[in-house]
């Protein structure tokens, strides 16, 4: 690392860091999910709404830390804001979520921006983006870099607006049943991954699949596709694609740190007592904490009694993460230059990461491999 590089680097951050000190102000305008101490409620008024998730009961981390949150929200107000958690499926696919609060169906929704990129590539932004950042450092972003301000201005088209609820870390690479040895070992090879990760591995030759969690499984069985990428360890050991599949590989670099959300209809947050958004912001926050620690927690184990059982723990070969790399800036330019939406937070999001990378391997990364180098 030399001494310029990070002086320059510096230099750019602390430019950007000007705009940080008003911050707090525009996420209060634009109903960002900031984390200020638990309020006094002194609302008499009894709220009652529904919250469908794009998550089943099974991905049990996350669909707690939904129901963590709408109880944190009924004791922080009495009782009088309450909130009841549906998952996927009851009142609306998992997929359909953020339609369900467009359309006034239910009032917010538990899910991932990326799961919308269908509707607009900048959706990506919001959860995770093809060798982004970590979930330390989307929280940056989001909190104190500008990223809320940015997000909650694109979301303003879709009527929603949006509150951090925590992330599962850095996903693993797929369930592979070959292992990869070189970008020759992509060519037609069908993997079940969507997205901008499916956009990215398809410049590879990969042959992108949308499958439905259900469906995986007997699919991969079958042999109908080759590889199939779901969260990590703690998510996918109940999959059981182990049986079918023993190559696990590590980094998942289309998903270094993707954060989930909260979405709330405009209108319903805009008609809520200012206590009671204060309330919600701080359960919020909470959420978003917990999600991550307990995920955190959970992988390590999952992941040790993953390899009792035979799984082949591997790492992508360096030849195919520096072309995923660059097939990944090349989806960057090429998205900028038809949407001006993406170009606008790709331009904060992207400048923000290479500040954060050269922080992190100043202080971050040596003493991590030197801890790990120690077991």
């Amino acid at each position: 690392m030399k001494r310029r590089h990070f002086l320059r680097q510096a230099g750019s951050a602390a430019a950007a860091s000007v705009a940080v000190l008003g911050l707090g102000a525009c996420q209060e305008k634009q109903g960002a999910a900031a984390a200020p101490a638990a309020p006094a409620v002194h609302s008499d008024a009894a709220v009652r709404w529904r919250m469908t998730s794009s998550f089943p009961k099974s991905l049990d981390i996350l669909f707690r830390n939904a129901e963590h949150f709408t109880q944190r929200l009924r004791e922080l107000t009495d009782g009088r804001f309450d909130i009841r958690v549906f998952p996927a499926g009851e009142i609306v696919p998992g997929l359909q979520a953020l339609d369900a609060v467009q359309q006034g169906t239910v009032e917010m929704t538990h899910t991932c921006s990326y799961y919308y990129v269908g509707k607009d590539k900048t959706f990506g932004f919001g959860t995770s983006m093809p060798f982004g950042m970590n979930a330390r450092q989307m929280n940056a972003w989001v909190y104190f870099g500008g990223g809320q301000a940015l997000l909650d201005e694109f979301y303003a088209s879709y009527g929603i607006v949006s509150f951090p609820a925590g992330s599962t870390g850095v996903q693993m690479g797929g369930w592979w049943r070959k292992p990869i040895h070189s970008l020759a070992d992509l060519q037609g090879v069908k993997m079940r991954i969507a997205g901008i990760g499916g956009a990215v591995m398809e410049k590879l030759g990969v042959l992108p699949q949308q499958l439905a969690g259900g469906d995986i499984y007997p699919a991969l069985e079958k042999g109908t596709i080759d590889a199939a990428e779901l969260v990590g360890p703690y998510d996918d050991e109940k999959t059981g694609l182990f049986q079918v599949a023993k190559y696990y590989y590590t980094p998942g670099w289309w998903e270094p740190g993707p954060m989930i959300h909260f979405f709330v209809g405009r209108k319903a947050w805009e008609g809520l007592p200012k206590a009671y958004q204060d309330a919600f912001r701080v359960a919020a926050a909470e959420a978003n904490l917990l999600t991550t620690a307990e995920y955190d927690h959970g992988n390590p184990l999952a992941m040790a009694r993953l390899l009792q059982q035979g799984v082949k723990l591997e790492r992508y070969p360096e030849e195919v993460l520096k072309a995923a790399y660059e097939a990944s800036l090349a989806f960057y330019a090429e998205e900028s230059g038809r949407n001006p939406a993406f170009a606008r937070l790709h331009e904060s999001w992207n400048r923000y990461r290479k500040n954060q990378n050269t922080w992190f391997s100043v202080a971050e990364t040596p003493l991590d491999r030197f801890m790990q180098s120690r077991g």
